[in-house]
Parts: C-alpha cells; sequence; structure tokens
C-alpha cells in the first residue's frame, strides 16, 4: 500500500501560543490531516501543544511564545532549522515567516526532505524598519540580497495576497501562488442584541466601532483615539495585546466612551465581535505589499463592515472595495474616519446590507477552501501522486 503523502510545517508559534499565523497553521494542519497527509507541526518552545488527530507536533525547545527580540528570534531560528533538518523525511516541507527570515533555511531544508515551500505571512526583512527595526545599511542589503536568493530557490511561494505577490515577483520569485488569509473558524456571525459583552459593558443601543487584533508598531491608531474624542456619542471598543497596548490603553483611560478589553479566547471571540456595529482595521502604508492585516477576515466572518486604515493599493483595500463591505481611508485622515463614521451610525440599513455582504465573503472563503487550494498546491510538488490520500470531499464541511 503506498505510503500516504507527508507535509512538514515550521513555525515559531503553534496554539496554545498566540499569534496569526499559529491559528491559520493549526487550521491548515488540521484538514491536511482529515484529509489524508500524514502532518508534522514544528515550532519553538516546549509548552502544551493544542493539535487535533493526526498532526504530530514537535516542540524545539526555547521559551516559545512571546516577542523575544533580535537575539531570541534568531536563537529560534537556529532552533527550528536544526530540528527541522533532523526529523525524519517529508515529501513536502513549509516554512512560515515566524521568525523572521526563516525562508532562508527553506531550501537547505527543502534538501533534507521534499519539496520547499514558502508560506510568506509577512515579508521580511523589507518589514523590519516598519516594525521599529533599525539594521546597518550593509547588513540590511546582505540580508534582502541573501533573502531574495533563498526565495528564488523555493519550489512555491504563496503569499497572503496580491501586493505581497507584485512584491515577491519584484524580488524575482516567478509566479507566487496567492492564498488569502481567512476568519478564525470560531468566529460565528452574531446579532449584536445577542452579544453579552454589550451588556457587560453597559453599551446599550449605542453605535460601536471595534478594534479587536494585535496593537503592534505596523497598526497606527491615533485616527481612532482622535475620533473617539471628537464623537462621545459613539462607543469605541479595542481588544487585544501586542507592543503598542499600553500606550493606547493610557490614551484610552482619558476618553469616558473607549473600551479596553484585553486579549479574548476563542470562546468569548464571536460574542465579542458582535458587539459592534462597525469594525476598524488599521496598516501603516509602508508596509503595503508586506503584510495584510487578519483582522480585516475576522470582521467579515463576524458580519460586520470594517474601515481600513491604510493603502489603497493593498489587498485588504482591494477586497473591501471589490465586495462593497467596507470603507477605506488614509491612516492619517482624521475627518474622514470621523465621517464614516457618522454616516454609518445614521443609516442601519447601510451597516445591515454590508455586514450581509461581508458574511458572504467570508463563508465563500473559509479555512476548508483555504486547505483545500493549499493542499492541491502542495500535491502538485510531490513526486509521485496521492493515489492513495483520500479525496478532500470527505472532509469538506
Amino acid at each position: 500500500m503506498p505510503e500516504p503523502p507527508s507535509i512538514l510545517f515550521i513555525n515559531r508559534v503553534f496554539p496554545p501560543d498566540r499569534g496569526a499565523s499559529g491559528r491559520c497553521l493549526a487550521d491548515l494542519a488540521e484538514r491536511a490531516a482529515r484529509a489524508g497527509w500524514r502532518v508534522t507541526v514544528l515550532a519553538d518552545g516546549s509548552g502544551p501543544v493544542e493539535a487535533s488527530r493526526g498532526v504530530a507536533v514537535v516542540r524545539a525547545g526555547g521559551r516559545g511564545e512571546g516577542r523575544p527580540g533580535v537575539r531570541g528570534y534568531l536563537a529560534a531560528l537556529a532552533r527550528l532549522a536544526m530540528r527541522g533538518l533532523a526529523l525524519p523525511r517529508h515529501d513536502v516541507v513549509v516554512t512560515m515567516t515566524d521568525p523572521p527570515l526563516l525562508a532562508l533555511a527553506g531550501p537547505l531544508l527543502g534538501m533534507r526532505h521534499g519539496a520547499a515551500v514558502h508560506w510568506c505571512h509577512d515579508l521580511f526583512p523589507a518589514l523590519l524598519p516598519v516594525l521599529g527595526v533599525r539594521l546597518p545599511r550593509a547588513m540590511r542589503w546582505m540580508l534582502e540580497g541573501a533573502t531574495a536568493a533563498a526565495l528564488r530557490r523555493h519550489a512555491r511561494v504563496i503569499a497572503i495576497g496580491r501586493c505581497m505577490a507584485g512584491r515577491l515577483r519584484a524580488l524575482g520569485v516567478r509566479d507566487p501562488a496567492v492564498l488569502p488569509n481567512w476568519g478564525d473558524p470560531a468566529i460565528r456571525p452574531l446579532p449584536r442584541v445577542a452579544s453579552a459583552v454589550r451588556t457587560e459593558l453597559g453599551l446599550g443601543e449605542r453605535f460601536t466601532v471595534a478594534y479587536a487584533g494585535n496593537f503592534g508598531l505596523a497598526h497606527p491608531l491615533g485616527v481612532l483615539l482622535a475620533a473617539a474624542a471628537d464623537l462621545p456619542e459613539v462607543a469605541f471598543l479595542l481588544v487585544g495585546d501586542g507592543r503598542g497596548h499600553a500606550a493606547v490603553a493610557e490614551a484610552a483611560g482619558r476618553l469616558g466612551n473607549v473600551h479596553v478589553l484585553p486579549f479574548q479566547p476563542a470562546g468569548r471571540l464571536s460574542d465579542t465581535l458582535a458587539a459592534a456595529d462597525l469594525h476598524v482595521a488599521a496598516m501603516d502604508p509602508r508596509a503595503e505589499g508586506l503584510l495584510v492585516p487578519c483582522k480585516v477576515y475576522g470582521a467579515l466572518a463576524a458580519g460586520r463592515p470594517c474601515l481600513f486604515l491604510g493603502p489603497a493599493e493593498g489587498e485588504a483595500a482591494r477586497m473591501l472595495a471589490e465586495q462593497g463591505c467596507g470603507v477605506v481611508l488614509h491612516p492619517g485622515d482624521a475627518t474622514g474616519f470621523a465621517a464614516a463614521v457618522r454616516a454609518y451610525a445614521a443609516d442601519p440599513a447601510r451597516c445591515a446590507a454590508e455586514g450581509a455582504r461581508a458574511r458572504n465573503v467570508a463563508e465563500a472563503w473559509d479555512a476548508d477552501a483555504a486547505a483545500e487550494r493549499f493542499l492541491a498546491l502542495a500535491a502538485a510538488l510531490r513526486p509521485a501522486p496521492c493515489a492513495s490520500a483520500p479525496a478532500w470531499g470527505a472532509g469538506h464541511g
């Protein structure tokens, strides 16, 4: 009987570690195992794992979850690369972008295993200056050149947006695949009257705007806080954590209409997102093509329109415009932001219509659809056909 197809995923974080890339990896690994693949996930740290049946998780050691800084990331990169080389051979090895520069290890891992695939969630090292990491010019040029060369040596590179695919082509990557992210499968669209969070916070009938996700340096929120000061009749809900959380929470503490909540577990996610009538996502324009904010997909999965503060040419902005479920503004346009919030608050029918379109988009492109496309790409790279693997349709639902 032929051996089942096998795939090795490598990423620094994996549930219960926090991180969007770890959550996407868990979604995909579960569905790959269900489709008949032998799945191994290599993550950093030594803590517990949350894996579905059929997914083997190996920990490389180290301190694991958290934002470890430059030295910590480099140490995690070394641990993951060395442990990946020591694992039994897999048909396909997939590197991700946590830690940064993991793509550099892809070609070497491909020599030990089968086809090397890089699943690009963030494009490093180009993103480092946006995140406040300054490198000497010579080092930056060296890393950029080495990364571009490594990416060109992968059997396939997968981008999470058309803007990112354009950046990759500019580096000489041939035919990068585009596979957008998706909303967390734990999110279910709920009417706002069903949200216990609204009751807990005493929001009543106030129109509510939410930002839920990472408070990172690449996600500027100054415009949102300025609008909150000018719109006392509107409630603002800020949910999550990250390097910028303390500063945002301090500024929000001076405003009576802003509520700040910590990171919410999966069991509270739908309820929390349902508390808002309108969601906000933000991205530094310098990060166009270097990342795609995943919180946009969470808003769509919750069935809410999204107001995006970021570059109009990026994947998130193009998707909202094409699907008619949100508005795109420059991150510095405080007047436009306040006007957009007022327009949504005055037009419940518009909110409902755009929310329904958002829900349709999320249902058409979910974790199942993404896994089906991803596994088709991976199967095409195997030296032998996947004849022994069960049909995808048996697990697609």
